[in-house]
């Protein structure tokens, strides 16, 4: 069986673009539309909040305080360095292939137009997967979250989690920009927490509060800075690179940008600021205050009260607010709401495009007057709540094996992106592209695709770290770590020989883009390429 490659936005990708073209004005887009096309309808600010949104969670708020214990404050610090590092090259990958063609099928597009259409469709369900039961995980940690201020005994969990699921639906059928506006104010709030904590942590290192002057002291206790060697190092890699899930959400979100080729630029660079500030700062100072082999640290960053009541951005505010775990808690109720509204919009964009590109029931490419994939965001509704409800029979173990499998998705996702770029730049010199006339370029090319790609398959291969250094390893328990990349295989190899696929020639993989106002397409095309209209038989 042969197959026939389209645009994402298969309607129009047979489609040919005349040379220096313009893209349909706001009236023919509307048009188009209103036919089955999402809305761009997010704003410059909404873009550039949602890729905070994304690197902002329990994972900072949490694990960190098991990061510091683990690995000791230079050892988690080195750890969390190297990992930024890695999320900033592979968005810079995703940034330049995002603002040429914004779309959102996202990587998961770009896959199957620059590699192979099997890999591609791959990534999509891994993705849809990952999202959906990530919606089911944040439905299960508000039900503990809101058990701080209400017992199980006068509303139960699962009454907490099917309104929290409601909630999510709602923001999600209304518009896109109401998911924007809402991911803005979460994201509001969970800078506003990090920057109050990162002063308030300074004051008390200083001395300014307490009266206690830290400054290094905890760095030169026995067994600091670096604890465990390399092996605390490389355990923190895996902590760290959950915590940065979701930053690639801004590649999906392109798709309904009002501007992608000026707003994703603009968020991208704006990636690495974050990261520092964020991340590699917080780390920093919680390290500076909090000995290393303080007990509280010692928490396995879950979500239920006593996790809270000692994660270290509690224990330092206590030193200036009284009422901090109060506080804490309804910060991380946010992040979780954030991360579940995020999970929704993700996945039902996924299934929306992979409907749009005829890889899965053509129902879910449907779409209402709004610009919402309606079937796409029920099915994701459904599979959500279907993932949840398997956690309240027996052991949970069928909702354990799903959050194994989904697991590492996210790191899949990222050595997609790599690979991705790295055939994109590839081809795009190929057709006769000029660089100088991308609308955003990534650096360091092709240095940046590759070193993501290295690490983010050590961060793979080593899901099963902490269980080959226990004295007795289980079985049961590798093969729970590592679940999700058979999975990812099956589904790819499957695919490819039921289709019979191959990779994609650099001569023809297709730059043509859809659902884009009042943007010189030609100007960035490369010469030759189906954007310039003159795209090779496939």
């Amino acid at each position: 069986m042969t197959i026939t490659r389209t645009s994402s936005h298969s309607s129009r990708g047979s489609q040919k673009v005349e040379s220096h073209a313009t893209l349909p004005s706001n009236t023919t887009d509307t048009n188009v539309q209103n036919s089955g096309e999402l809305k761009r309808g997010l704003k410059a600010r909404h873009l550039s909040m949602i890729s905070i949104a994304g690197t902002i969670g329990t994972g900072l708020f949490l694990a960190s305080g098991a990061s510091i214990a683990q690995a000791g404050p230079l050892g988690a610090l080195i750890a969390y360095v190297m990992i930024g590092s890695m999320v900033f090259f592979m968005m810079t990958s995703l940034g330049e292939m995002a603002t040429l063609i914004p779309t959102a099928g996202s990587f998961n597009t770009y896959a199957a137009r620059f590699v192979d259409p099997a890999l591609g469709f791959a990534l999509g369900v891994n993705y849809f997967l990952n999202w959906a039961i990530t919606v089911a995980v944040e439905m299960a940690a508000a039900a503990l979250i809101l058990q701080f201020w209400v017992t199980s005994d006068t509303l139960p969990g699962w009454v907490w989690a099917f309104i929290f699921l409601s909630f999510m639906v709602f923001i999600n059928v209304l518009s896109v920009q109401a998911f924007g506006e809402g991911e803005f104010w979460f994201s509001v709030i969970k800078v506003l927490t990090v920057i109050i904590f990162i002063i308030v942590g300074i004051l008390v290192d200083a001395g300014a509060i307490g009266g206690d002057k830290i400054g290094f002291r905890n760095w030169a206790i026995e067994g600091a800075p670096i604890h465990n060697g390399f092996g605390g190092i490389l355990g923190v890699f895996l902590v760290a690179g959950f915590s940065f899930q979701g930053t690639e959400l801004i590649g999906i979100a392109a798709g309904e940008s009002e501007n992608p080729r000026k707003n994703v630029p603009r968020a991208i660079k704006q990636v690495f600021w974050r990261i520092l500030l964020f991340y590699i700062v917080a780390i920093f100072v919680i390290g500076l205050v909090i000995p290393f082999n303080d007990p509280n640290l010692l928490s396995n960053g879950g979500v239920d009260k006593e996790a809270i009541a000692i994660s270290p951005f509690t224990l330092v505010l206590q030193k200036a607010f009284k009422p901090a775990s109060h506080i804490m808690n309804a910060v991380i109720l946010i992040t979780v709401l954030s991360a579940g509204n995020s999970g929704m919009y993700a996945s039902t964009r996924t299934l929306y495009m992979l409907a749009k590109d005829g890889k899965a029931p053509r129902i879910f490419a449907r779409i209402n007057k709004r610009g919402i994939p309606m079937p796409a965001l029920g099915f994701t509704a459904l599979i959500a709540a279907i993932a949840y409800i398997t956690s309240l029979f027996g052991a949970g173990e069928v909702y354990n094996w799903l959050l194994n499998i989904s697991s590492i998705s996210g790191f899949i996702a990222w050595a997609g992106i790599a690979v991705s770029h790295y055939r994109f730049r590839r081809s795009y010199v190929a057709q006769g592209g000029e660089l100088d006339r991308l609308p955003y370029r990534a650096s360091f090319y092709p240095f940046g695709p590759i070193y993501a790609l290295l690490l983010c398959t050590v961060v793979i291969c080593g899901q099963g770290y902490s269980e080959f250094t226990k004295p007795d390893p289980k079985a049961l328990n590798l093969v729970a770590s590592y679940i999700g990349l058979p999975f990812f295989f099956l589904v790819y190899i499957s695919y490819k020989l039921y289709y019979k696929t191959k990779m994609v020639p650099l001569m023809e993989c297709d730059f043509s883009v859809s659902n884009l106002s009042e943007a010189p397409m030609g100007e960035f095309a490369p010469e030759g390429s189906v954007l310039e209209g003159k795209n090779p038989d496939m």
